[in-house]
């Protein structure tokens, strides 16, 4: 229940490595920790996270304009998001109503950035 408390890249490192675990206890078979391959990609998402330029209004990653990963990188975590997603919601659904939650509200902000404002239609 702490994760309500945390800013959003907070909360984001936290969803990412659910999936990243979920991920290698399937497709690793690891029981206990992470193996190395998916230990080396928990690393580098972390680092990600904290030199994103967003700080803590950092968008959901598939609604963010800036692609930090590198491309193999960035295609690893796409399988792994892409293959632990859907199943969030039997293993973690907290977490993943926290995360449809933040991409919801990123969504709402940058739509009304892009709405003229009210004032300047009169």
């Amino acid at each position: 229940m702490r994760i309500f408390f945390r800013n959003r890249l907070e909360r984001e490192s936290i969803i990412v490595k659910a999936m990243i675990r979920m991920y290698c206890r399937h497709f690793h078979h690891s029981r206990t920790g992470l193996c190395k391959v998916c230990s080396e990609i928990d690393s580098y998402s972390e680092r990600r996270l904290l030199h994103c330029k967003f700080g803590k209004t950092k968008p959901v990653c598939k609604d963010c304009p800036v692609h930090c990963y590198a491309p193999k990188q960035r295609e690893e975590m796409r399988q792994i998001m892409r293959w632990a997603g859907p199943r969030m919601l039997f293993s973690h659904p907290l977490y993943a109503l926290i995360h449809l939650a933040d991409s919801k509200k990123h969504s709402t902000i940058t739509n009304n950035k892009n709405e003229p404002n009210s004032k300047e239609i009169q």
